[in-house]
């Protein structure tokens, strides 16, 4: 059998100071701790041998399991459910990039394959998560994938579609209330030893290896296109996402494997927005009030210092996007066939809020399934015995067809 290519991973370094850097193990999951303060964490990211890097790695085609990346990204001795692979498709004037193919129907499974291998690294008796949504669904998946139990800090207000996945894969799920979760979870890992998969700092700093998973997002967009897009719009929470995808085509430009890479634009719900405050007050990172939107999945008060770095190293912006703007965007994706949770059609609202043209093309990132919504029940179904009753009821005349 041929040999698995092997991580190039190296270290940790600060992205509060690149002048300090940690070796790879273990991660440091609470942040750079000599840069932090009382009110401000900062990220570490992941370093790797890049004069290593096999050369045609970027000529194979997206498929599933990211893997197929494994020189670029940590140790992956977690098992692959097939994250990966995802769509690139054109719609709404753009370039949709599909998450919602993903295992548990999410992006999040890019971050877990890599935060769960982390976990079984580390010898962890499990892991733990803070979510509502799509994260502790696919963080409770790939450990039970991995044989790991995970505990799952929940609210009893999230979807029940993302209960039902979580309770599927047979985790521990608790029902806390938001204040509680962050300092439960940490109370979790210092007592118990599982492995923390989200955030436990006062800005959000989370896994240092989860933007490892996400950047396999860039470079599958790059092997799609053929090129890197002028510019790329993320529904943006805590900007892990954000942060990995520029990550990705910062490394494909540093390897010379691009000339050029894209403008990254964060999309908040306007009722936050913590990296759009951060960004236009010139502070590394931001928390700021939350009002009410159905954006469950990227409503955040706290912000993070990736977000910031990633709209600023590219040249990007950050824009905020209302519920209605949000949901004209969602409905837009559903007429071509793409069903994105609310969340996940942030990334079509935010561009087509800032109204800018680009010099090329323009992905969006979709980033969840629309089951994963609050509120989604099934539709009032039309009884019907006759062609007529059909007729009658059809919302759109069939072409070359009449009603009545």
């Amino acid at each position: 059998m041929p040999q698995e290519p092997v991580s190039l991973a190296t270290g940790q370094r600060s992205l509060g100071d690149p002048e300090i850097a940690y070796p790879l193990r273990p991660p440091l999951t609470r942040g750079c701790p000599r840069t932090g303060t009382a009110d401000l964490a900062y990220p570490v990211e992941i370093d790797y041998a890049y004069d290593r890097v096999p050369p045609g790695l970027f000529d194979q085609p997206a498929g599933p399991d990211i893997a197929r990346w494994a020189p670029l990204l940590p140790p992956l001795p977690a098992p692959t459910l097939g994250e990966g692979g995802t769509p690139l498709l054109e719609a709404c004037g753009v370039y949709v990039k599909d998450e919602s193919r993903n295992p548990t129907w999410s992006h999040k499974d890019r971050l877990n394959r890599v935060a769960v291998s982390a976990a079984l690294t580390e010898g962890a008796p499990g892991v733990v998560v803070a979510s509502s949504g799509n994260h502790g669904a696919s963080a409770a998946a790939y450990a039970a994938r991995a044989g790991l139990p995970a505990i799952v800090l929940t609210s009893a207000a999230s979807p029940p579609a993302v209960q039902s996945f979580v309770r599927a894969y047979g985790a521990d799920v608790f029902s806390v209330p938001v204040e509680r979760r962050w300092p439960l979870m940490r109370e979790i890992v210092d007592r118990l030893g599982y492995h923390p998969v989200s955030n436990q700092t006062v800005t959000h700093t989370g896994h240092p290896y989860g933007p490892e998973g996400y950047k396999t997002i860039a470079y599958e967009i790059f092997v799609q296109l053929g090129r890197p897009p002028a510019a790329v719009f993320a529904p943006t929470g805590y900007a892990e996402l954000l942060y990995g995808v520029w990550k990705g085509f910062a490394e494909l430009r540093r390897l010379g494997v691009a000339g050029t890479a894209p403008r990254m634009f964060s999309c908040e719900p306007a009722a936050g927005g913590p990296h759009a405050r951060a960004v236009a007050s010139g502070a590394p990172a931001a928390i700021v009030g939350l009002g009410a939107t159905d954006a469950y999945a990227i409503a955040s008060p706290v912000g993070g210092h990736r977000g910031v770095r990633a709209v600023r190293d590219s040249g990007g912006g950050a824009v905020l996007v209302t519920d209605d703007e949000l949901r004209a965007a969602q409905r837009d994706l559903g007429r071509e066939g793409l069903w994105q949770e609310l969340s996940g059609a942030a990334g079509l609202a935010g561009y087509r809020k800032l109204g800018a043209a680009f010099d090329g093309p323009v992905v969006c990132v979709g980033t969840s399934s629309g089951f994963k919504d609050l509120g989604v029940e099934s539709p009032r179904t039309v009884e019907a015995t006759t062609f007529d009753q059909v007729t009658a009821n059809l919302s759109a005349t069939p072409a070359g067809g009449r009603r009545g």
